[in-house]
């Protein structure tokens, strides 16, 4: 019987060998084939010859990939086909769709805007619609996921979709037939005058789009007055190359270095400024821990050539540049293949242990038990990581960029109680539920169709002199007060979720709470840049740039042109 099976045995490894040494033949003619990679592809040969059990080779692949990848640098990364889309979106600049922001207010969609000129616009689907169906196919109480929502309401530009809107005061479904078109996705979040002379500009990541949207912005600030600027990093996670590049060519000039990357393949390659700039003096860059990557390019270049001061807490700490290499299948591998460097020659990458993602991940959580999130004193860089700007100052490399002005983190505003009612949405479906009876009255009294009329034409760089469009929006930042039938609706609404607080809790958060519920109907009625408007002079880190921008003082030796 043992060499009946052994008999067997032969000759599924000779058959199985017949039919993979032609493929191993061929592939032994590329020159400079790893031995090793013709020893992985017997070995999947192998399983699938034979293995016990029938194995799903397409899960096995993806596995393996994942595996290699895991053994080295972080940021090296392995996306299956269906993900990649959805990731490359954020930064490719637009996507097919119906153009919507929305909220889900339990199990149904509450559009929050319709994107200015796009397709839900042009039918009269307005801020408020709760969209019940799509395509005769109920998505509202029917517990699908967004995902599965997005998913019907997206598809090709000039494919029509047909929604079912149920209208807050109108009595039963409103029919919509929307036409897909190319939807912009805005890489700047926010732009808006501060005082008579400093002007703010919000960058949430860096896209194909992201020097466009901020010329745009910067020339409508400019026409209104600015002179200083105060660029706004927080919470960036970076995005391309190119464009931390682009933006930083708007502050730097006469050829200035902007960064180096350097690989093991690739060579050395250097980006310099060119010569159109926006006209500026002072530049005060907020950054935060989570400011990465192509912040910390753009964050870098304006340090090393002492063009402004970073204000913040020390930045995320990401070296690295990726490479997207897509698979047959439509799947993506973005494999590390270079190390940037800022123009003195700093390498922001923090230490991290090849296979260890734990450690590298539990980096921001090391930096509150060391204190360093309280206190500048509790950061150490060692001498071997100090350089020296052409103006004198003192800057580090190997963890990040660790700011001109430190600024600690205030940990009064967010209470557990406010981190429960956040967590389980409490906070947006209360101010949804809230603005189903409001929101019609509040149009009307803030006029905000000739603000959405006035933004549209800013938006497309069309000549917007001055902020008279704004005047509403300026009525509400004075008069409006959140009112209680909306705390109401939130303290219910927290209940039913069983989030247990006392009246001492209630009261340490309701000052931050208030004004977050106040910014978020701001961010619905008017847009995103009156959402952070209202919400900023809170923000400490704000508060600090804002104090240094007026410092004459600090300002010595930064250049000012």
């Amino acid at each position: 019987m043992k060499s009946i099976f052994k008999t067997i045995r032969s000759i599924v490894v000779a058959g199985f060998l017949m039919m993979t040494m032609p493929l191993m033949a061929q592939q032994a003619n590329v020159p400079g084939l790893d031995a090793q990679l013709r020893k992985l592809v017997f070995a999947e040969g192998a399983i699938v010859q034979l293995y016990v059990d029938t194995v799903n080779m397409n899960q096995l692949t993806e596995t393996a990939i994942r595996s290699m990848l895991s053994e080295l640098d972080p940021h090296s990364t392995y996306t299956p086909a269906k993900d990649v889309e959805a990731l490359n979106e954020p930064l490719a600049g637009s996507f097919d769709g119906i153009g919507v922001q929305f909220n889900m207010n339990e199990d149904t969609l509450v559009v929050i805007q319709t994107i200015t000129g796009g397709p839900s616009e042009k039918v009269g689907i307005m801020a408020g619609d709760m969209i019940v169906t799509v395509n005769d196919t109920a998505i509202a109480g029917v517990k699908m996921s967004r995902e599965q929502i997005m998913k019907r309401l997206r598809g090709p530009k000039g494919t029509t979709v047909n929604l079912g809107v149920i209208r807050p005061g109108v009595n039963g479904i409103q029919k919509f037939k929307v036409t897909r078109d190319k939807i912009p996705v805005y890489t700047v979040d926010a732009f808006y005058m501060i005082d008579d002379h400093t002007g703010y500009v919000r960058i949430s990541n860096f896209g194909s789009t992201t020097t466009n949207e901020f010329v745009t912005a910067t020339n409508y600030l400019t026409k209104c007055g600015m002179t200083d600027l105060v660029l706004d990093l927080q919470g960036n996670p970076g995005g391309y190359l190119q464009a931390a590049v682009s933006l930083s060519d708007q502050f730097l000039h006469n050829n200035e270095m902007i960064v180096y990357t350097e690989g093991r393949t690739t060579g050395r390659q250097e980006y310099h400024a060119g010569k159109d700039k926006i006209d500026l003096k002072k530049i005060v860059v907020l950054v935060d821990g989570y400011t990465a990557s192509a912040a910390e390019i753009v964050s870098g270049a304006l340090q090393d050539h002492d063009r402004g001061i970073i204000v913040g807490r020390r930045t995320f700490a990401k070296g690295l540049v990726q490479r997207a290499v897509p698979l047959p299948d439509g799947s993506e591998i973005r494999l590390t293949i270079a190390h940037y460097y800022s123009p003195v020659g700093r390498c922001f990458q923090k230490p991290y242990e090849k296979g260890d993602r734990q450690k590298y991940d539990n980096d921001m959580l090391d930096r509150l038990n060391s204190g360093e999130l309280m206190s500048a004193d509790s950061i150490h860089f060692p001498d071997s990581l100090k350089y020296t700007t052409k103006g004198g100052r003192t800057v580090y490399g190997g963890g990040g960029i660790m700011p001109d002005v430190y600024v600690p983190l205030d940990t009064t505003y967010y209470t557990r109680l406010h981190r429960e009612l956040a967590a389980k949405g409490c906070i947006n479906s209360s101010i949804l539920k809230w603005l189903n009876t409001n929101q019609k009255r509040l149009h009307k009294e803030y006029d905000t169709s000739a603000f959405r009329k006035e933004r549209a034409r800013l938006i497309e760089d069309k000549s917007v002199n001055n902020e008279r469009y704004r005047d509403g929006f300026l009525r509400f930042n004075k008069e409006f007060e959140v009112p209680q039938t909306m705390m109401d609706i939130l303290l219910a609404k927290a209940k039913e979720e069983n989030i247990e607080y006392t009246d001492s809790m209630l009261q340490a958060t309701l000052p931050f709470l208030r004004r977050q519920m106040k910014a978020l109907v701001a961010r619905d009625l008017f847009s995103s840049s009156e959402y952070y408007e209202i919400l900023n002079p809170i923000n400490e880190i704000y508060h600090h740039g804002l104090e240094a921008i007026k410092d004459e003082e600090r300002f010595q030796g930064i250049k000012t042109e």
